[in-house]
């Protein structure tokens, strides 16, 4: 049902704790969990219905409704900010967004609108910042190649400092700017024709949110059973890291997963101010609280 990349990001360890402690059973749900290469291979297995859930990142939801108008809908949102920020090393005299004037800064694919955001608002002159392209190998900011990297937030920073280089991080959304992180997206029909499926699958993965919230440790044991490739302590470190970020005054008040129509146009309209969309987006077509609805009674979750 499922297309995921195996690591500890929050809608993953969702989906294999609700796995193996049979929440999905007791939906009524057999649930088949696939790994995506990557590459966009998720969303085009979403599209051709070979997996009827998988992950996106919000802005890439309203990127690709404005840019092919995609039939995706994003039904829950499990990064209540994005989830890339900007990062020095701790020894670094830079204090803020303003100070990378003068500086090396890099980028890995193109500079992200959140960047732009970022340095408008602390009211930094890019014409005075050299920008580079840097690829996704964090040890050109060890190397000092660089003196401003960007980062996945949950992960590149622990494994900075696992290997002695702490950091400290500039986020974009602490300045003001609008983002968001990672959602569970489906098909439109999906949405229209099996709310219930959907419904049915959300309350497992979020009542596997729970009970990794409450017993990280285990949760991190299901976690390795599926990539025992990877180092545990970093996927504890990575975990951690994602239930802050789905935490906030929108959760508080509705419960995890949720998300507001004002929170989507907020997004989408700092992304097209800053480059980031080629045109608005009708955020109602991009996210739906219709299974967030059916998943919540008086903002407790439905079980089961």
């Amino acid at each position: 049902m499922g297309g995921y990349k195996p690591q500890a990001n929050l809608p993953f360890v969702a989906a294999y704790v609700a796995n193996d402690m049979g929440y999905f059973a007791e939906q009524g749900l057999a649930v088949d969990i696939k790994h995506s290469t990557g590459q966009g291979e998720h969303l085009k297995l979403l599209l051709q219905g070979a997996v009827d859930v998988t992950t996106a990142d919000a802005d890439a939801v309203l990127k690709r409704r404005a840019e092919q108008d995609l039939p995706i809908v994003a039904f829950a949102l499990f990064g209540q900010r994005g989830n890339q920020a900007y990062a020095v090393l701790e020894d670094s005299h830079i204090r803020s967004p303003k100070d990378f004037e003068g500086k090396v800064v890099g980028y890995k694919l193109y500079q992200n609108p959140d960047y732009l955001a970022m340095l408008a608002r602390a009211g930094a002159d890019r014409s005075k910042i050299t920008e580079v392209s840097v690829g996704f190998d964090p040890r050109i900011l060890v190397e000092r190649r660089v003196d401003v990297y960007p980062v996945f937030t949950s992960n590149e920073p622990d494994l900075l400092n696992r290997i002695g280089f702490p950091t400290r991080l500039f986020d974009p959304a602490d300045y003001g700017v609008a983002t968001l992180g990672l959602t569970y997206v489906t098909r439109r029909e999906l949405i229209e024709q099996q709310p219930d499926l959907l419904a049915r699958f959300l309350k497992a993965t979020l009542r596997g949110v729970s009970t990794a919230e409450s017993n990280a440790a285990a949760a991190i044991d299901i976690v390795m059973r599926y990539a025992p490739q990877e180092e545990r302590p970093h996927q504890v470190a990575m975990l951690k890291s994602e239930l802050e970020m789905a935490a906030g005054p929108v959760t508080d008040e509705l419960g995890v997963g949720w998300a507001t129509r004002e929170q989507w146009q907020s997004l989408n309209d700092s992304l097209l101010e800053h480059g980031g969309l080629e045109r608005s987006v009708n955020v109602d077509t991009a996210f739906t609280d219709q299974i967030l609805q059916r998943t919540y009674r008086d903002r407790t979750l439905v079980w089961p």
